[in-house]
């Protein structure tokens, strides 16, 4: 071919692909969101724009998948409709080809020449359903709305061939068995396909493809006996966890199989949760360790032990998540005067959404001196840097290390678990509290039940005699009173009924005593 034929060759084709990507723009129209324009993924790059998911006190598996399925169920209904819109629009645009949705899959329907093995007697032509390896996502349905017009295109023009790619040859192809490393490439994006991307979603993201990472070799092929060989020679709580994240995988990529595994049934470790006191003393220990340390020439970390002092102090006072004071806390409304009840507000993108948190232990707040600007002004150039979900999963690592360095003899959570059996023991009741601490009366029930030790029990039944003891005192005390009150009416009455029978007498009585 000379260059010019050449040049108008490129020409041509560089028509036609304008010509459809023009068709697909009026189809659907960018958006007018010029943020929405920016994110170049795709066209359903807004599709969460206004979506937002009911807020759940429940932090539990159940809430988190409740979340989930909302999400997908939104997720759900956006596919159907761009669906419906884009048949509507192939229609509009006398495009001879319909999208046709069977299973996972998306499929042309059109009415073309006889395939080269089809002998149908008296037929040139016949309804067919191309099979192209498009999955039934919004990102399919891009795919087959490009493919639709093109097709569509081929066959106005009467141009239109059997090739590889309508007879369904590398769409085999594409359904050969890949590697766990191969797909890990597109995992991310084929995640965000069908989920709202917050701080929360891309903390999970980024735990699901550490568990992979660190347990799955990227060469393993992504069959069901392998993924269930690596699964079966773990035990306990790792097993449960790749169970879950294996699932997950094989659902975003559609690989046409669920595991046959079972989950290990796992009794948590013995826990000793901090008493008042305990609690009260460990605080100290933030000072002693900064008094006694090694001199540090690195200005940002001479101060530092004051904000871990804070966070601790919060820990204890709110039974906070410890996410939950690192993601755009609300500084200001913890700070104003018109806070007068101390609440801690708990931003919209952390586990079980936003939540206004009541203190515990309110005299904890001074105590603690939780309202010192010093420490909440290096929270906040802290949380400034936070660039990505995993500096706060450094700073959630932190607090640990913070909590070994000063010599705390327990975890950040159980202090969440302490506010739990303390709410318990205030007797505040349990919806109350379960609603404070931010997830569900079963999940409380089951947390202050689980480390109610002995101590909180003697507690408990101290308590309880206490205030039988009080009550039955008090009880007595009524009936004493009673007793005097019914004397004291009798007397009353004698008196009376010798005034009636001797006037004079009871005059004399009544003046003189």
């Amino acid at each position: 071919m000379s260059g010019q034929n050449q040049n108008q060759g490129n020409c041509d084709g560089y028509a036609e692909q304008s010509d459809r990507q023009n068709l697909i723009s009026e189809t659907y129209p960018p958006s007018t969101d010029e943020d929405a324009n920016a994110d170049s993924r795709d066209f359903f790059a807004d599709m969460f724009a206004d979506f937002e998911p009911q807020n759940t006190t429940d932090g539990s598996y159940r809430g988190t998948m409740a979340k989930i399925k909302a999400t997908e169920l939104h997720y759900q209904e956006v596919f159907e409709q761009k669906f419906v819109e884009a048949n509507t629009n192939l229609k509009r645009d006398r495009i001879r080809v319909t999208i046709k949705q069977t299973g996972n899959s998306l499929q042309l329907r059109a009415t073309l020449p006889l395939k080269p093995d089809d002998r149908s007697l008296g037929k040139e032509k016949k309804q067919y359903d191309l099979s192209l390896g498009i999955p039934a996502n919004l990102e399919g349905l891009k795919t087959a709305i490009e493919e639709s017009y093109e097709l569509g295109k081929l066959i106005a023009r009467h141009t239109f061939e059997w090739n590889e790619k309508y007879l369904g040859i590398k769409s085999r192809e594409k359904q050969e068995i890949k590697i766990i490393g191969e797909l890990l490439d597109t995992f991310e994006d084929q995640y965000y396909q069908t989920r709202q991307k917050t701080i929360t979603s891309e903390n999970t993201f980024a735990n699901y493809i550490s568990v992979i990472k660190r347990n799955f070799p990227l060469t393993t092929l992504t069959t069901k006996n392998h993924f269930e060989e690596i699964i079966n020679s773990f035990q306990g709580n790792k097993k449960n966890e790749l169970i879950a994240v294996t699932s997950i995988f094989i659902k975003t990529f559609q690989l046409g199989f669920t595991l046959d595994v079972t989950r290990d049934h796992v009794t948590p470790a013995h826990r000793e949760i901090p008493d008042n006191d305990k609690i009260v003393s460990s605080f100290d220990l933030f000072e002693k360790f900064a008094l006694n340390r090694q001199n540090t020439n690195i200005t940002d970390e001479i101060d530092t032990w004051e904000m871990w002092r804070w966070v601790y102090g919060m820990l204890a006072t709110f039974g906070l998540r410890p996410r939950e004071l690192f993601v755009e806390p609300d500084i200001n409304w913890w700070m104003s005067p018109q806070n007068i009840d101390h609440t801690w507000k708990v931003n919209k993108n952390t586990k079980t959404g936003y939540r206004e948190v009541l203190p515990f232990v309110p005299e904890w707040i001074e105590l603690f001196d939780l309202q010192n600007p010093k420490p909440l002004k290096i929270l906040e150039k802290k949380v400034t840097k936070i660039a990505s979900v995993q500096n706060i999963n450094w700073m959630r690592r932190d607090i640990s290390r913070w909590f070994r360095k000063v010599g705390i003899e327990f975890q950040p959570y159980d202090l969440r678990h302490a506010c739990a059996i303390r709410a318990h023991l205030q007797g505040i009741p349990i919806k109350a509290a379960a609603d404070n601490l931010g997830h569900t009366v079963d999940e409380h029930t089951k947390t202050y039940q689980r480390w109610f030790g002995i101590e909180n029990r003697k507690k408990a039944f101290g308590e309880v005699i206490s205030q039988k003891s009080l009550i039955e005192l008090q009880k007595n005390e009524i009936l004493a009173l009673r007793m005097e009150n019914e004397r004291l009416k009798l007397e009353v009455e004698k008196w009376k009924l010798l005034g009636s029978k001797n006037p004079k007498k009871w005059e004399r009585v009544y003046h003189h005593g």
